[in-house]
C-alpha cells in the first residue's frame, strides 16, 4: 500500500464550496467529531486490518445526504494508506466502464461508490465476483463461439454509499462486511463542528453564535459549513469583527431559517400538509407535486430531519404532520375532530 492517491469519475469542475468543502474536511478518524459508536468500531476494524496486513473488509455506508459518507471514506483510505478511487453508480453507464476501474485498482486500494442504490443490474452482477473473489467474469466472442473468462484484479475495499439502503438489493447489502449508519448529529457535537470550522477558516465567532448556529443547521455537517460561511459574508457587511450572536440572528432571518432549522421551503411542505389535506395523510407523489420537487428530493433531503424533528410521520396511508408541528408553526388545528383524527 503506498502514499494516498485519489481518482475521481465525477465532474471535474469544482465550486468555491466544493473547495471549502475538501478544506474542512477531516482526513483521519481523531479529526471527525460525531458518530462515535461508529468511529469506535471502525478504528478496530482498520487496525486488525492493518496488522493482518490485508484490506479492510467492504463497507456500506448509510445516511442522509451531508452527515460525512463521502469523508468517512476518504479516511479509511487514509488510515489504510490506500489510494483513493471514487465515482458514482450513475456515471457506471455499461459493464465496461466498471471494468476499467477495477482492473486498475492497487492492492489495497478503496474503491468508492456514491448512490449505490443507482446500480445497473448488469453492473451489480460484475460488482458480487469483484467482491468475493477478486475476480471479473467478462464474456469474449459472440454466438456459439462466445465464452467467459476470469480476470484477476487486486484484493480492495469496496465503500459503497447510499440514502436509500431499502431499495438496495439484498445480495448487494449481503456482500458488504461492515455496515455503518449515520446519524443526525448531537448539538454538542455540531458546536465542535462550527468551531473546527471557523478555526479553519480563521473566522472569529462568539460561543453563543456558534450555538445558535448549531441549533439551526438540522444535525448536519454539511448545511453548519454552508451557514458559517454565509455569517461570515454577513458580519464582513456589517463591519462586524466577529461572527456574533446578533449577526447569526439576523442572517438566519435573511436566510428564512427558524431556530430549528427548518428552511422555508421545510415549512411550506407541513403547511400544504395542513392546509391542503388536513394534516394528512397524503402520498408522497401528491406532496411532491404540490411542492414542487421530486419525490427523490423529498425523501432523500426534505422528510428525513422533519421526521427526526418530530414535525412528520411516515405511516402506511401516507404523510401526516403531528401536533408538535401545528405549535412549530402556530398553527391552531380547525376542528377537535381533525385533530383527533391525526393524532390517534
Amino acid at each position: 500500500m503506498g502514499k494516498v492517491k485519489k481518482t475521481s469519475l465525477v465532474s471535474p469542475e469544482q465550486t468555491e464550496e466544493d473547495t471549502h468543502d475538501m478544506t474542512l474536511r477531516p482526513r483521519y478518524l481523531s479529526e471527525f467529531l460525531g458518530q462515535k459508536k461508529m468511529k469506535e468500531n471502525l478504528a478496530v476494524f482498520i487496525s486488525t486490518a492493518k496488522q493482518r496486513s490485508e484490506s479492510l473488509d467492504h463497507l456500506f455506508l448509510i445516511g442522509p445526504p451531508g452527515l460525512g459518507k463521502t469523508t468517512m471514506a476518504q479516511i479509511v483510505a487514509n488510515e489504510m494508506e490506500s489510494g483513493f478511487v471514487q465515482t458514482t453508480a450513475p456515471a457506471l453507464e455499461k459493464p465496461k466502464d466498471l471494468v476499467g476501474l477495477l482492473t486498475n485498482l492497487k492492492e489495497g486500494d478503496v474503491f468508492f461508490i456514491d448512490e449505490i442504490h443507482r446500480l445497473k443490474p448488469a453492473i451489480e452482477e460484475l460488482l458480487y465476483i469483484a467482491m468475493e473473489d477478486y475476480g471479473i467474469d467478462w464474456v469474449v466472442g459472440q454466438g456459439p463461439m462466445a465464452r467467459t473468462i476470469r480476470i484477476a484484479i487486486k484484493p480492495f475495499t469496496l465503500v459503497g454509499a447510499t440514502t436509500k439502503a431499502g431499495i438496495v438489493s439484498g445480495p448487494l447489502i449481503n456482500r458488504f462486511g461492515i455496515n455503518c449508519r449515520f446519524s443526525f448529529y448531537e448539538q454538542e457535537d455540531m458546536e465542535a463542528i462550527v468551531r473546527r470550522s471557523a478555526e479553519l477558516l480563521n473566522i472569529k465567532i462568539d460561543d453563543n453564535a456558534a450555538s445558535l448556529l448549531a441549533k439551526s443547521s438540522r444535525g448536519t455537517p454539511r448545511v453548519v459549513n454552508r451557514l458559517l460561511r454565509r455569517m461570515r459574508d454577513f458580519a464582513q457587511f456589517s463591519k462586524e469583527s466577529s461572527v456574533t450572536l446578533d449577526v447569526v440572528r439576523s442572517g438566519l432571518l435573511r436566510l428564512e431559517i427558524d431556530e430549528l432549522g427548518l428552511e422555508k421551503q421545510d415549512r411550506e411542505i407541513l403547511k400544504i400538509i395542513i392546509e391542503r389535506y388536513k394534516g394528512g395523510p397524503v402520498g408522497a407523489e401528491n406532496l411532491a407535486i404540490s411542492i414542487g420537487e421530486s419525490i427523490e428530493t423529498l425523501e432523500d433531503y426534505y422528510e428525513p430531519y422533519l421526521i427526526q424533528a418530530g414535525l412528520l410521520q411516515r405511516t402506511p396511508r401516507g404523510r401526516t404532520v403531528t401536533s408538535l408541528t401545528y405549535g412549530h408553526l402556530g398553527i391552531t388545528p380547525d376542528t377537535a375532530s381533525d385533530e383527533g383524527r391525526l393524532f390517534d
